[in-house]
């Protein structure tokens, strides 16, 4: 069975352990892709029209015999619109032709096996150094993929202290390249909250947060989630497998439970 080292806050090597059997899953990147459609389908917000609108009011057809055309009209007299045609598409006020509808199904569903092969599919590639360098992370300088460091580093409570550790293990490069990433937003977007566009960088996966959860969110690009809430979006953003993780030991060890699913 191939082995894992176990790096401590120094960068040295601490321990050897087993490498999780959940690595030896050959990566699908079409069940991640389908995964995550399926998940960020869950996000969309539903558009739609009142089915009443431009329905309420009184217009009704006059029929034949009056000289003008069988439109309906809104009844009544003494008011700058009386006698207006109402309620048709082609009217001021009228109904709208085809409107955009709220019953529309958003929610795209999968099933839960090929869900689950989809998140292992993910882990198995962020542990294959081919496939991290082909989404893009600079890992030349990485010691080992993946890369597993001791649980003290749960208990950072310093950004500086952070980004230090990270730089250690050689991910300087890939923050520098997060940080210049950064774009304004071409569009409308940059008028509605969401100006700056930063690209994913390195994903944290721990078991208890002892106050690095706060500490590790003002580096840009990094996100950091427990592995009790681990998904395939934190795993494969955009669908694209291969995300450089940095597991704590507590949760890397949490991974054998993932066997059940190989």
């Amino acid at each position: 069975m191939e082995k894992i080292t176990i790096y401590n806050l120094d960068a040295k090597e601490k321990e050897v352990i087993d490498k999780p059997k959940v690595f030896n899953v050959r990566p699908r990147k079409d069940l991640v892709l389908k995964a995550n459609e399926a998940f960020q389908s869950r996000n969309k917000q539903a558009q739609g029209r009142d089915p009443r609108a431009g329905l309420r009011n009184t217009a009704e057809g006059w029929g034949t015999g009056h000289g003008l055309s069988r439109a309906p009209r809104l009844k009544g007299s003494g008011y700058p619109t009386a006698r207006n045609v109402g309620r048709v598409p082609f009217a001021k006020g009228g109904r709208i032709a085809h409107p955009i509808k709220a019953e529309k199904q958003l929610e795209k569903k999968i099933n839960k096996k090929t869900r689950r092969l989809a998140v292992v599919s993910a882990i198995s590639a962020s542990g294959d150094r081919y496939w991290v360098e082909k989404r893009g992370h600079v890992i030349k300088d990485v010691p080992e993929i993946p890369l597993v460091v001791d649980d003290k580093f749960q208990t950072i409570k310093k950004t500086e202290g952070i980004y230090s550790l990270l730089c250690d293990f050689g991910l300087k490069d890939e923050l520098l390249k997060v940080k210049k990433g950064k774009k304004i937003r071409p569009g409308r977007g940059k008028t509605r909250g969401r100006k700056y566009k930063t690209k994913k960088g390195i994903l944290i996966v721990i078991k208890d947060d002892f106050g690095i959860v706060k500490a590790s969110r003002n580096i840009p690009g990094t996100d950091i989630v427990k592995i009790e809430n681990l998904s395939i979006e934190n795993l494969a953003p955009g669908g694209n497998p291969g995300r450089m993780i940095l597991w704590t030991q507590s949760a890397f060890k949490e991974l054998n439970n993932y066997e059940a699913m190989v």
